[in-house]
């Protein structure tokens, strides 16, 4: 990885705080160049080399996104993530290692909204951290904050970025998942391929052996199906992508 020109400053960080990264890695190199090469680029950075440190800087620091490396020294890099997803529930972006395979599949499980793995281009890091961050904190256009979609009970808050239930009881989603879900809703009882869902959820397409969206769809059925085994309301289409099969109206 060698440091490369900054990019041009996002054009928002001059309307507003700059965002705030915090980078957990316990290699000092890695930190000292992502925050060097992230802060040319208009953001706050701030490290942590251990599982404990980035605990406490989540609780007491707003950190606007995560990326976080799964090998750190005083707890496994999946155990933290799941602890995030459940008390801080912010964009995550995991890095790994190439050979990782595994480890990538289930962070995305676990709910992280994006992976790089090393060595990685800082261009495209960048890249990828910026969507995720727009996605994250993009508002529904031309609509107001009250409005949502609703769907066999459930109501989607486009504007709180919120999913509840029949009962009113918030069903947690992470940013993807809320992509991923909208994605479906607004196009209701059609074939939606893995690649315009990828671009919805990451902002690029789908490589060829990539399983992000199959393990997104996999976590969100188990969030609003009956029986995610045999979902009636996400469903596959062999060859083709997902269909949303139930009726969406707007609420």
């Amino acid at each position: 990885m060698t440091a490369m020109p900054s990019e041009a400053k996002d054009a928002t960080s001059s309307a507003g705080p700059l965002p705030r990264l915090l980078i957990i890695d316990d290699d000092a190199d890695i930190v000292a160049l992502l925050s060097r090469y992230f802060g040319a680029n208009g953001y706050r950075v701030v490290g942590a080399s251990s599982a404990a440190r980035a605990r406490a800087l989540v609780a007491s620091e707003t950190i606007e996104l995560i990326l976080l490396d799964l090998g750190l020294p005083d707890e496994d890099g999946l155990s933290l993530l799941r602890h995030l997803q459940t008390e801080w529930r912010g964009p995550v972006i995991v890095i790994t290692g190439r050979g990782e395979a595994v480890e990538r599949v289930v962070g995305l499980e676990l709910g992280a909204d994006d992976y790089v793995t090393k060595p990685f281009d800082l261009r495209e890091l960048l890249a990828r951290t910026r969507s995720v961050l727009r996605r994250s904190t993009a508002q529904a256009p031309a609509m107001a904050a009250s409005a949502g979609l609703a769907f066999e009970g459930f109501r989607l808050d486009l504007g709180a970025r919120r999913l509840t239930d029949a009962a009113g009881v918030e069903v947690a989603l992470t940013t993807g998942e809320f992509e991923l879900l909208k994605a479906l809703l607004e196009k209701p009882r059609q074939v939606l391929s893995r690649d315009e869902l990828m671009t919805r959820m990451h902002g690029r397409q789908a490589g060829p052996f990539d399983r992000s969206i199959d393990v997104s769809i996999g976590r969100l059925r188990r969030k609003i199906e009956h029986d995610p085994a045999e979902p009636r309301l996400i469903r596959s289409v062999r060859g083709a992508g997902y269909l949303f099969a139930a009726e969406v109206r707007n609420a």
